[in-house]
């Protein structure tokens, strides 16, 4: 069942209808396992858990047998599968809400599980564009704005480039072949930014002799 949110979206992910002339080249959203590990730190919970478990049972196990001691790593062990519960389910429902968009003329990101949001970035208003990638064929786009622009990070987390603090930068974060799309990317900003804008001047009345 779709968001109710994004029932008022003319079309998924956008806010509002394409000008004419402008097309939608990619969308996309973050893979639920990628965004769990490197946004959400799944891993250092679970190995947190799990040192801790074994620290337990490591330490029962000087003064009783080891079947009772291996009982004592039962609640670390349990308290980890609810905290590693509770991070799968907020990345699922943060890659659920989420959608990347890249059009002919801009990206836009709707991210946002509680609070809902739309972030347009046209090329014309970024600087740059870095690619990081995993085996896997994931990886995260991150975008640089010009300098002047000012986003919060506590409204884009966690779509943004992680260990950042000075200027935040919005990413897409661990979508599936990143690098077609990075390459997608940058192949429509140059087409767009070096594109010529024709004005037509308007014509001079000529004045009789």
């Amino acid at each position: 069942m779709a968001h109710p949110d994004f029932h008022t979206e003319p079309v998924p992910g956008l806010a509002e209808t394409l000008p004419a002339g402008e097309v939608i080249l990619w969308q996309g959203r973050p893979r639920l396992w990628r965004l769990a590990i490197e946004a959400m730190g799944l891993g250092w919970i679970c190995g947190y858990f799990l040192v801790l478990a074994l620290w337990r049972i490591a330490v029962s196990a000087t003064d009783r047998p080891l079947a009772e001691a291996l009982g004592t790593g039962v609640p670390p062990l349990l308290l980890g599968a609810l905290a590693c519960g509770l991070v799968l389910g907020l990345a699922w429902l943060q890659a659920r809400a989420t959608l990347y968009t890249i059009t002919s003329a801009r990206v836009v990101m709707r991210i946002g599980a509680a609070l809902n949001l739309t972030l347009n970035l046209p090329f014309a208003r970024l600087a740059a564009a870095n690619l990081i990638t995993r085996r896997d064929g994931s990886g995260t786009i991150a975008l640089t704005p010009v300098t002047e622009t000012r986003i919060s990070r506590a409204m884009l987390w966690p779509h943004l480039r992680p260990w950042h603090f000075r200027q935040p930068q919005p990413a897409l974060r661990c979508i599936p072949e990143a690098e077609v799309v990075a390459r997608l990317l940058a192949e429509a900003a140059e087409t767009r930014l070096h594109q010529p804008q024709v004005s037509v001047a308007p014509q001079r009345q000529e004045v009789p002799a």
